[in-house]
């Protein structure tokens, strides 16, 4: 059986990955889905989350946890994180799961953005984040389900998410990286996701070398919450072929 690696979104925790933890956690040999640094309680790591600082801090818990390799699984920031791991650590990787993610760096406007994101979570608190949150779920989502998110949102230091917009706003092109990916990869995209619209995974999938594609109808930007089961299995086909 493979090793699972499951790397939460933003600005949200871990606690994203409840519903695949219950679900594989008999399929595998061992699971982690690590808070990254400043969230679900952990130490942060300054004003500013890199991407890199993240990949250490995921590849620290792997260690912790004895594992060598695993199909690492991320979700909008957690696939950031994995490029970054990728490009310092690709020996861990025994498979890659990229789920509404991009290669591309952001623009100035887009810096810019998370700059304003960052001075309203670091004055006004993570309260104001969840009162007026980025459209992290489709349209027609559960209202049960934007509380729980909101909730999630809630939890985390607002210097925590302050310093992780940043970063995400500071990370590398990675799109130099795709054609040398070299273990097998899934691409997941909510075709109702309007962050990373599903045209951008389709060009990452077609970028990495043998990549598969799961698109799944309905979902936003968390698609992992909106549609559990698909997203659980296609992690579990990912994991076969790992």
């Amino acid at each position: 059986m493979a090793n699972l690696v499951l790397v939460h979104a933003f600005p949200v925790d871990a606690s994203m990955w409840d519903e695949q933890v219950a679900a594989l956690g008999n399929e595998v040999e061992q699971m982690v889905a690590p808070n990254l640094p400043g969230f679900g309680g952990t130490p942060g790591v300054g004003d500013v989350m890199r991407m890199e600082a993240a990949a250490d801090h995921v590849v620290a818990e792997m260690d912790r946890a004895g594992i060598d390799r695993a199909a690492v699984v991320g979700v909008s920031m957690g696939g950031y994180v994995a490029f970054a791991m990728w490009a310092r650590n690709r020996d861990r990787f025994a498979a890659l799961g990229l789920a509404d993610s991009r290669a591309e760096p952001d623009d100035d406007a887009g810096r810019e953005r998370r700059r304003q994101v960052a001075e309203k979570a670091r004055t006004e608190g993570s309260g104001a984040i969840a009162e007026s949150p980025p459209p992290l779920l489709s349209e027609g989502a559960d209202p049960a389900l934007w509380d729980r998110v909101r909730e999630m949102i809630r939890r985390q230091p607002g210097e925590s998410i302050a310093a992780a917009s940043l970063g995400l706003g500071e990370r590398a092109d990675a799109r130099p990286l795709l054609a040398g990916i070299d273990v097998p990869t899934t691409v997941i995209v909510g075709s109702a996701d309007t962050l990373t619209p599903p045209p951008m995974s389709e060009a990452m999938a077609e970028a990495i070398p043998g990549a598969e594609l799961v698109v799944l109808d309905g979902a936003g930007h968390l698609s992992n919450l909106e549609d559990p089961q698909g997203f659980t299995d296609a992690a579990r086909s990912l994991l076969r072929r790992a």
